[in-house]
């Protein structure tokens, strides 16, 4: 497909001297996508360090170049290289990439392979479709974002928590409006409560100095990613954390605090503070998929109990002398959370399933191919 620039609609300059320009890219007949063209970043800005040093040859470092997926359009990628940035083509033949990711490029800019991931996020696909949609690579701070209003809910914080953790990336929950609060500081309790290691920050989200707390992980090279639902406040957080008013926002509706879309695209932004920032649409649908460890590092406080149960196969239930059941009426465990944990196994074990063998389809079929293809050359050459 034959993209053309079009003209630069935005300059401007950001510390460290780096310099970016915003163009626009055809990617169909209609559309466009507004990309951020960056330069003079060292790989080490990128958020490059030993982990995918150690993956590369001599012949490859000295050879190749080495890019990371900034933004992911319909029909194309922007890459960015220590060169700058360019659009990349996505075509049949190349693995899924997702935003985060780092690549290894010819010298024509074509790619090479794909690295191994450090981190990734990902949930199963929205809808009756049964596969695994990626959400990031290469995270290193996830920022559960969740609204100190009528759609504050700490079951769905558990279910991001059981993906950042299932990810390997560390989770944070930022509890936004605290201006619209009158107790924000027994709602940041609760959430507390899940795990007292757990980092929690209620804010203002346009208020600079209230969200001053999240810059300790936004540092040259960290790569920090906002998930959260419609609505909660992702884009202002991230225009306040930018300094810019880059991300649309939009209002919620009055009678259950439920937002629209505003952010359509994942894509990463150079943050003041050097950090790399990757803004998320809002998500409505969150299904976890294949993420049992996740969900068991999230209720580790239910694991730890279950190991007092009087059985080893303790259902939780009504058996005898469930050390579970006695947490619930003593007050020690909150049966909501009991149950939210046995929904979430639950869904796991049936979607990861579902995934795992439609993967060994897709496989079978690829080999199928594979055979076919040979079988043709072979008799094409008698």
């Amino acid at each position: 497909m034959r993209q053309r620039h079009f003209t630069f609609c935005r300059f401007y300059s950001i510390k460290r001297n780096w310099t970016q320009l915003q163009c626009y890219v055809r990617i169909d007949k209609k559309k466009f996508a507004r990309i951020i063209m960056n330069s003079a970043l060292s790989l080490p800005q990128l958020g490059w360090h030993a982990y995918f040093q150690q993956q590369l040859s001599l012949k490859e470092l000295e050879t190749c170049q080495i890019g990371r997926v900034l933004a992911h359009h319909r029909s194309l990628y922007v890459i960015q290289t220590e060169a700058g940035s360019f659009s990349l083509e996505i075509r049949p033949s190349m693995p899924v990439l997702t935003v985060g990711d780092w690549i290894l490029l010819d010298s024509e800019q074509q790619l090479i392979r794909l690295l191994d991931r450090l981190t990734l996020l990902s949930r199963k696909a929205a809808g009756s479709k049964v596969s695994e949609q990626l959400i990031a690579a290469n995270v290193d701070t996830l920022f559960i974002v969740n609204s100190l209003n009528q759609d504050f809910n700490l079951s769905r914080i558990e279910r991001y928590l059981a993906i950042a953790h299932d990810s390997g990336c560390e989770p944070v929950i930022i509890l936004t409006k605290a201006d619209c609060c009158d107790t924000p500081e027994s709602f940041k309790q609760q959430v507390q409560a899940l795990d007292p290691f757990l980092m929690v920050e209620a804010v203002n989200s346009l208020d600079t100095d209230s969200v001053e707390a999240l810059k300790s992980w936004c540092k040259v090279g960290k790569t920090v990613a906002f998930v959260g639902s419609s609505g909660v406040g992702k884009s202002t957080l991230v225009n306040t954390l930018m300094q810019s008013q880059d991300q649309e926002t939009g209002g919620v509706r009055e009678d259950d605090s439920k937002g629209r879309h505003t952010t359509t695209s994942r894509s990463m932004h150079i943050m003041p503070t050097g950090a790399l920032l990757l803004d998320t649409p809002g998500i409505r649908e969150l299904q976890i998929a294949d993420c049992e460890q996740g969900v068991e590092e999230t209720f580790s406080d239910i694991a730890k109990l279950a190991q007092q149960c009087r059985f080893a196969d303790c259902q939780h239930q009504a058996e005898p002398k469930c050390a579970v059941q006695k947490a619930i009426s003593i007050g020690q465990l909150d049966e909501r959370r009991l149950n939210n944990y046995f929904k979430l196994l639950r869904e796991q074990e049936r979607n990861g399933s579902s995934i795992a063998e439609m993967r060994s389809k897709n496989k079978n079929l690829s080999k199928m191919y594979k055979s076919v293809q040979i079988n043709a050359r072979e008799n094409k050459g008698k």
